[in-house]
């Protein structure tokens, strides 16, 4: 590439940087598999596997997919909970991919988590309104007792909570008020992005909905910020995510628009995952074709040549085991890596 090509490319990605809230690149984390006394490497697990893709400011993305795909770890290392084996992270227009942990004290601010379980993700010994505050006091953003007592009250009061029950501890709320306590934590420090890890599904479906709905208000309080909502509930992330990734084995292998995507999906694992949803509509259930996928997923310590997926698909044939489907525009912001859907 000439110097005006680079020089060009490099102001392309500085661009992309400082327009998106999160820039992932060919991110890989690969757990070592270690034996023997010595613990010497005898493999890797490939949770993540070279994924792509950005958030917007005020965008939800929905990351779907079966357990084990690496949803949860891709979560994870845009957190620097994990040390990434390789690619780049970019939040914010800066490039924590191996900041050390003092630097990202002060990048954690702006990033927080709600959890899968509302149970174990709460300290029992703390009360309700230090779990709450807990932010505001690592990151030391009230400046003095009474400012720090009205944030949390205001917190509560926002996350639908009785600001009277501040002093209780976690056993004396339910399940749906224990996942308020673990959004209003996450609220506390003003986020610009806010990892949803599987919130709803240790809820009942009421308190789901209601959890759903109180992350839309949130986000309409505040037009800047971001949620990367990693779920296997289809219809949860129909309802709340702009754009829908599907990952596969560590790899994606569909994202659009999330009215495309439901509309128009393309992928074959995509649709058996959209067939295997279960319809509020008693006849559309009783009409749709169920998508029943053979065999077992594979390892991700070991996964399959070309398209990880074809071992599974009934559309495969020699092409798909020997070649790997790179994500391709199909128009209107969907890709897709499937060499029969793009041939189709």
């Amino acid at each position: 590439m000439s110097e005006k090509g680079l020089a060009s490319s490099s102001a392309a990605t500085v661009a992309a940087r400082m327009e998106n809230n999160i820039v992932v690149q060919n991110l890989k984390m690969h757990f070592p598999i270690r034996r023997g006394l010595l613990r010497f490497k005898a493999g890797a697990v490939k949770a993540v596997d070279d994924v792509s893709f950005v958030i917007k400011p005020g965008e939800t993305l929905g990351l779907v997919g079966e357990s084990g795909c690496g949803k949860t770890t891709v979560g994870r290392c845009i957190l620097r909970m994990y040390e990434p084996t390789s690619g780049s992270i970019v939040f914010d227009g800066k490039d924590i991919t191996h900041e050390s942990q003092s630097r990202l004290r002060s990048v954690r601010r702006n990033m927080a988590i709600i959890f899968q379980d509302p149970y174990s993700s709460i300290d029992p010994r703390m009360s309700a309104g230090s779990v709450v505050g807990e932010p505001l006091v690592i990151h030391n953003l009230t400046k003095s007792r009474q400012e720090y007592k009205d944030k949390v009250e205001e917190l509560f009061v926002m996350t639908g909570l009785n600001p009277d029950m501040t002093d209780r501890y976690p056993h004396e709320f339910s399940g749906g008020q224990r996942q308020r306590m673990s959004i209003a934590r996450a609220l506390a420090g003003d986020p610009s992005l806010i990892v949803c890890d599987e919130p709803i599904s240790a809820l009942d479906v009421s308190m789901q909905a209601q959890i759903l709905n109180l992350l839309q208000d949130m986000k309409e309080r505040n037009k800047k910020m971001s949620y990367l909502f990693i779920s296997h509930d289809l219809l949860a992330v129909q309802y709340i995510s702009d754009r829908v990734v599907v990952m596969y084995l560590g790899r994606i292998v569909e994202t659009a628009p999330s009215l495309e995507i439901f509309a128009n999906t393309l992928h074959p694992y995509s649709q058996a995952l959209l067939s295997a949803q279960p319809m509020p509509d008693p006849v559309a259930e009783e009409k749709r074709q169920r998508i029943v996928l053979e065999g077992d997923i594979p390892t991700p310590i070991n996964p399959p040549s070309g398209c990880s997926f074809h071992p599974r698909c009934s559309r495969a044939n020699k092409e798909c085991s020997e070649s790997t489907p790179t994500l391709r525009d199909v128009g209107g912001g969907h890709y897709v890596a499937c060499h029969y859907a793009i041939t189709a």
